[in-house]
């Protein structure tokens, strides 16, 4: 996404190629940072109240102009406040400042996103703890996160489950995310390379598959590869356009259901049956 959008947007930011900051644990003095961001930003949210009759804001992505389909103002402040606990614990645990290009540092406790390279961002801090609630992982879970980005999602995803295998198309991003996230335990053939619309097969089922990345249609791969009693998150939509961030459910029979819990804007999920050329 580019430049800026009204307090209690969600934006995702398209920028060039920047070197990322690599931070030693000792150098890590900025959980002060972390707790005000969790305590502002997540946990204390606000929104449109439910009596309001004004429809809820769209998720800028780019800054593009267009229309957003809107959801329901109850489904709206249902996924303001983060609520779960152990979410908000993740997010004041992982240190965002790891992830973020080094000129932007001291910009990475606000609430929005930074382009780190590749037409590619980090998400704000926001919706990384939404999707992460949406996902809801339990203790042991295994869980696939296609598009990687900068690690961050996947680092907040091991204070769930060491389980966690992130898959990522721009070679460069998965370099550089790959000793990052082996400070959180994850292992070099966890961090991996490839086309994440077809999944990763060979690791399937999963309990869990989060997407970075905004597809027109849900890949069928993934809901293969999802486990029955298992959920994925994914924002659905058209390039360069209000998406709706969905969260998919399989039940024990095999049953898929889905349901819009946002409108948002994420960039682009490139690969999939067209290549990576795909526009």
């Amino acid at each position: 996404m580019k430049g800026c959008t009204p307090s209690g947007w969600l934006i995702a930011l398209v920028g060039l190629a920047v070197p990322i900051a690599i931070t030693t644990a000792a150098e890590d003095d900025r959980a002060a940072e972390r707790a005000l961001m969790v305590q502002e930003q997540l946990a204390n949210r606000r929104g449109p109240s439910r009596s309001s009759s004004a429809p809820p804001p769209s998720l800028s992505g780019d800054g593009a102009g267009g229309g957003a389909p809107m959801v329901s103002s109850r489904s709206v402040s249902e996924h303001l406040g983060i609520q779960n606990p152990k979410v908000l614990d993740a997010m004041r645990t992982v240190p965002r400042h790891w992830f973020v290009p080094e000129g932007m540092q001291r910009d990475a406790y606000a609430d929005r996103p930074l382009p780190i390279g590749y037409g590619q961002t980090i998400s704000q801090p926001y919706i990384v703890a939404m999707m992460t609630e949406l996902l809801d992982p339990k203790p042991g879970s295994k869980i696939l996160e296609v598009g990687t980005g900068s690690g961050y999602q996947a680092a907040v995803l091991t204070k769930f489950t060491p389980n966690v295998h992130t898959i990522e198309i721009v070679q460069p991003l998965q370099k550089q995310a790959l000793p990052r996230l082996q400070r959180f335990g994850l292992a070099p053939d966890q961090v991996l390379h490839g086309d994440g619309y077809f999944g990763l097969e060979k690791e399937a089922p999963f309990d869990g598959i989060i997407v970075t990345a905004a597809a027109d249609h849900i890949p069928p791969p993934l809901l293969q590869q999802l486990r029955p009693g298992g959920r994925m998150i994914i924002p659905v939509g058209p390039v360069h356009a209000t998406q709706r961030l969905v969260v998919v459910e399989k039940d024990p029979a095999g049953k898929v259901r889905s349901r819009t819990v946002h409108p948002v804007r994420f960039v682009p999920l490139t690969g999939g049956p067209r290549g990576p050329e795909k526009k």
